[in-house]
């Protein structure tokens, strides 16, 4: 289980999901993309690509999400009852599955949401071996350190994340925003109805 499915299941959303989402981590890929700001600006002013991947059961959605490949990192096995396990995200993977891709996790203002429910039991240190483990060609830990900042964690835990990788370049935290505020501490663009919550 990943995104809102787990999202519920760590208890960070009032919702109850009828998209149960499971990911799929893809097989490693060699080489990289060269990153520039075009391609970051051309990239994020668009709509965001939705997957067609789903089945309807029992009037849930079952969505299944390719996932990038990252060795099962944050992957952890939760037994429902004394037979039966099931493979879900934990906390801090979750966090950052669902600041990647807010589309698949009820959209940005559940992501803050969900990011103040855990502001205090977040492990930074995780957050900062993942990001590093996931080697995101984008750079997340902006949109992460965002997030952070505005659930209201300690300045302490914040700068830690802040120091973890370069910003390098300006980033959004969603896709094909009409509307943005800019976060210079961040270097994100963020929509500007943000600034009244």
């Amino acid at each position: 289980m990943s995104h809102y499915t787990a999202m519920f299941f760590h208890n960070l959303t009032e919702q109850v999901p009828k998209n149960i989402f499971v990911s799929y981590e893809q097989p490693e890929k060699k080489g990289r993309s060269e990153l520039s700001q075009l391609s970051i600006d051309n990239a994020f002013k668009k709509p965001v690509r939705e997957t067609s991947n789903y089945a309807i059961y029992n009037n849930y959605k079952i969505t299944l999400l390719n996932g990038k490949y990252a060795n099962n990192t944050g992957i952890v096995k939760t037994k429902i009852d004394p037979e039966k396990t099931f493979l879900v995200t934990n906390l801090e993977r979750t966090l950052i599955d669902i600041a990647v891709r807010p589309i698949y996790s009820g959209g940005i203002f559940e992501v803050l949401k969900a990011y103040q429910n855990a502001k205090d039991s977040i492990s930074v240190n995780k957050l900062k071996a993942y990001l590093t483990k996931l080697n995101f060609i984008y750079p997340y830990h902006q949109v992460i350190g965002f997030y952070l900042e505005r659930a209201g964690i300690d300045e302490k835990r914040l700068a830690f994340i802040e120091k973890s990788r370069e910003m390098t370049f300006d980033f959004y935290l969603t896709h094909d925003m009409k509307e943005c505020s800019y976060s210079e501490r961040w270097k994100l663009y963020y929509p500007t109805i943000l600034d009244n919550v």
